[in-house]
């Protein structure tokens, strides 16, 4: 495996800047909101890689930022790990993140990281709607999100509320929609007979079976299933043809904690995360897009560039509160 150990050689270091503490020998803890399923080769390509040792509390992303909140300057952790860009944003808005160098920063395009260097995408997550092969094709499906609310939908959608993926989403719609009309959807969906699962997979696996027909999920769980099953599993993902509120690319990404002892190895994690090795992990074993210039998706994968998203800074989706009040009020949670 190929990786280029950071050195942090000739910098002049400010005040609250990212520090001059050697990573050798370290040990790092990671808050991860991103599942140890999915991430824990990762984490052990990083230690073999650099010899710094990783240790890693897995959660709900959401709940793994209010802790770091509520932890303060006491917190252990070095690195947030988060699956979406709203909880990056609230610890940064917070001021719980550190800045991170511009040459971190310059890997990434800049709709997928912090707009004050506090966290860097590291690979990307569409939103998609997964669909019953065996009794759909893409041409049924509606061209906006807000269609399945037609009566024609009843008892067919998959949803899962209570996962952080979809709760971003609504954050989303919130920005895109404003509170009344994302409220309207919400009760609508719900009205229409939408089946509650307990997070993406189990929607992917429900559709599948035909339980139901559409769900909303995230694009690469598919591909979990198709790999396990072959090419003839039932399922397949829609994009929304136009710039619909649907079609939303979030990411995952990482920020060093403000109150991190180990900020040099922290430092060499979030970049070992952009390395070639790590965004060809992403593209190749998660099937997420890949956020560096020239590690190419997977080609299962609609290409990036081609997915039509609706304008929205991810910067903004860090009101997750008041996302979660929205859905209650809603009969949702």
């Amino acid at each position: 495996m190929r990786y280029l150990l950071v050195v942090l050689v000739g910098l002049t270091l400010l005040p609250g800047s990212l520090g001059s503490a050697t990573a050798q020998a370290a040990t790092l803890t990671v808050y991860s909101g991103r599942t140890r399923e999915l991430i824990e080769p990762l984490f052990a390509q990083f230690m073999k890689a650099t010899g710094i040792q990783v240790r890693v509390r897995y959660g709900e992303t959401a709940e793994l930022a209010a802790t770091i909140l509520e932890e303060g300057q006491n917190s252990p952790a070095d690195v947030y790990f988060a699956q979406d860009a709203g909880a990056l944003g609230a610890l940064a808005y917070a001021g719980r993140l550190r800045r991170l160098p511009d040459g971190v920063l310059q890997k990434v395009e800049s709709r997928f990281q912090s707009s004050d260097g506090a966290w860097v995408g590291v690979s990307g997550r569409a939103r998609v709607v997964v669909y019953n092969t065996r009794r759909l094709t893409a041409r049924d499906l509606p061209a906006s999100l807000q269609d399945f609310t037609h009566p024609r939908w009843r008892g067919r959608i998959g949803w899962a509320p209570t996962n952080g993926s979809f709760q971003a989403h609504v954050t989303a719609l919130r920005l895109l929609w404003g509170n009344e009309r994302t409220k309207q959807w919400l009760t609508a969906i719900k009205a229409n007979g939408a089946r509650a699962y307990r997070n993406n997979t189990a929607i992917v696996a429900a559709v599948g079976t035909g339980e139901v027909d559409v769900g909303f999920v995230n694009h690469y769980y598919l591909f979990g299933f198709i790999r396990e099953r072959g090419q003839a599993f039932p399922a397949r993902n829609y994009y929304f043809p136009g710039a619909d509120a649907g079609n939303l690319v979030n990411a995952a990404g990482a920020g060093v904690v403000d109150s991190s002892r180990n900020q040099a190895a922290a430092l060499q994690l979030v970049q070992y995360l952009l390395s070639e090795d790590a965004q060809r992990y992403f593209s190749n074993q998660t099937f997420e897009y890949p956020l560096v210039s020239g590690v190419p998706a997977s080609p299962l994968l609609l290409p990036l560039s081609q997915i039509k998203t609706p304008k929205i800074d991810l910067n903004h989706l860090q009101a997750l509160e008041q996302t979660l009040k929205l859905l209650r009020e809603a009969g949702i949670l």
